[in-house]
């Protein structure tokens, strides 16, 4: 096929091209990232080494052992199930793994059980009430920030409001009368509830985490089962089913999480917070928030970094999750997204929030943001695979992003100030992605709030290639005016993009 001329419209059924854009001979080098590796992530505990160290059995008390032992112990999990009563606190250089399966749970076991009025009681459990932080998907029940999950022969429980509410495959917790209701008789049964806050945490450096099950720990909102510290590494584990984030990164510099399964976890997947340079690679980050945490914009979802610098998400699936998939929020800076399969995520695929000098390449980010849920829609202030939101110097380039909400969102608010002053859109430049819109308003473009009005030349599109239904459809905004792909390429935005109609497009 003859090439079009640069900014002309075709109309064509056969393969897009990928149309790789230049940058600005003035823009910085992008530091190189950890390798990515190919083909299928080989994620969770049937990866990790052998151990040799300080065998630790399940009728041995973890936490005590590892306490009593001098820096740079390497401790052995046998297999089983190993009920961790209080935090294991590891010391500088020391070692935490198996390689027989060892499972650490933080839940206790409920064994004596009474009907009442149809239901099933059990009382003496729980702890005092707390407080509330958070916020709920269900924001009149409002009762997501609870810790203690419940399992039933290994399946999780639904929360409900009220004791009048309980029904089959939920529970209903009275801090008042320190009772729990279930709505299944638990005769013969296994009956857990998670109790324990948190499964692996301390302040000493160089820790090693590795081939552990991780599950079952009433972490409160923002807190990890597992925390990271300075220059922890975290690999092959299988985290999951705990009440609010999988694993956390905390002022731990250098440190890297790699090759876990991280899923199924009440409120995220995994949480980075004031952190210098630290990787999260290869891990697949699935079907979190299970307890219910507002999917369109709290912390919840894959993987969200908060106030750290420089440093790698790379190489991770991030799916089915139910929140954002991957999100930069209040001042990271200099963060690389880059290498990861971003799918099916109830929020955006990627924000990236109130930062500055990221780079978010090489992609591909499908089928995000089509969750519906408070605060959920359909326009460009909803976001859509990419959402770069209130930052300045970030580059988008060469990502294939396809049948999410709507393509790339650029969104210009009113944010306040922060570290580096006022918090405003600027230098955000697109280049050399595939992006294919289909059906409904699907659209890539920018959207301003009044008092966050766009400089001229702040935001450029260039070289992309997009994938569209139709040619004459009005897939291109810019700020409340809609074009179509001619019109869109006639305001300076995407002159040199190509435009490809596809009468069926997957």
């Amino acid at each position: 096929m003859t090439a079009p001329a640069m900014g002309s419209p075709v109309l064509d059924d056969g393969p897009p091209e990928l149309i790789s854009g230049l940058l600005p001979d003035d823009q910085p080098p992008t530091p190189t990232p950890p390798p990515v590796p190919s083909g299928e992530l080989e994620v969770g505990p049937a990866y990790a080494p052998a151990c040799t160290g300080v065998t630790i059995t399940p009728d041995q008390d973890a936490a005590e052992i590892v306490d009593h032992a001098p820096n740079g112990t390497t401790f052995c999990f046998a297999a089983g199930l190993h009920r961790i009563g209080q935090t294991i606190r590891p010391k500088s250089d020391q070692v935490l793994a198996s390689d027989q399966g060892a499972v650490l749970t933080g839940s206790i076991q409920l064994t004596k059980w009474s009907g009442s009025d149809g239901d099933w009681v059990t009382t003496g459990v729980l702890p005092p009430a707390y407080g509330q932080t958070g916020q709920c998907e269900d924001n009149v029940a409002n009762i997501c920030y609870l810790r203690e999950q419940v399992f039933l022969d290994g399946k999780h429980l639904t929360r409900v409001a009220a004791r009048d509410k309980v029904a089959p495959g939920t529970f209903y917790a009275d801090y008042t009368a320190n009772a729990v209701y279930l709505g299944d008789n638990p005769a013969g049964r296994s009956v857990e509830m998670s109790k324990t806050e948190q499964a692996i945490q301390s302040s000493a450096n160089n820790v090693t985490v590795r081939g552990l099950t991780i599950e079952h720990f009433a972490t409160p909102p923002q807190g990890g089962a597992i925390q990271l510290g300075l220059g922890w590494s975290v690999y092959a584990n299988d985290i999951r089913w705990n009440h609010a984030v999988g694993a956390m990164l905390v002022n731990a510099d250098g440190a890297v999480l790699e090759k876990n399964l991280i899923h199924h976890n009440g409120q995220l997947g995994v949480g980075q917070h004031s952190t210098l340079r630290g990787t999260i690679s290869a891990n697949e980050v699935s079907y979190n928030n299970t307890d219910g945490f507002w999917i369109a914009d709290w912390e919840s979802g894959g993987i969200k970094t908060t106030w750290s610098n420089g440093g790698w998400v790379t190489g991770n699936l991030i799916k089915a999750n139910r929140g954002v998939g991957l999100w930069s929020d209040a001042y990271d800076d200099g963060r690389t997204f880059n290498s990861n399969q971003i799918v099916d995520n109830a929020a955006d695929g990627i924000r990236y929030e109130i930062g500055r000098n990221g780079v978010i390449e090489d992609n591909k980010i499908t089928g995000n943001g089509l969750g519906t849920g408070r605060g959920s829609g359909k326009s460009l202030w909803d976001g859509g695979g990419i959402n770069v939101n209130t930052s300045s110097n970030v580059q988008v380039r060469n990502n294939v992003v396809a049948d999410n909400v709507n393509g790339i969102s650029i969104q210009s608010r009113t944010r306040g100030s922060g570290p580096w002053g006022l918090n405003v859109l600027r230098d955000v430049v697109v280049s050399g992605n595939q992006v294919t819109m289909k059906g409904g308003t699907t659209a890539t473009g920018m959207v301003q709030n009044p008092g966050a009005v766009i400089p001229a030349g702040e935001v450029t599109l260039k070289g992309n290639s997009y994938i569209l239904d139709s040619l004459t459809a009005e897939r291109f905004q810019k700020t409340g005016q809609w074009y179509t792909a001619a019109e869109w390429s006639k305001t300076g935005q995407d002159a040199d993009s190509t435009f490809t109609a596809r009468k069926s497009v997957r």
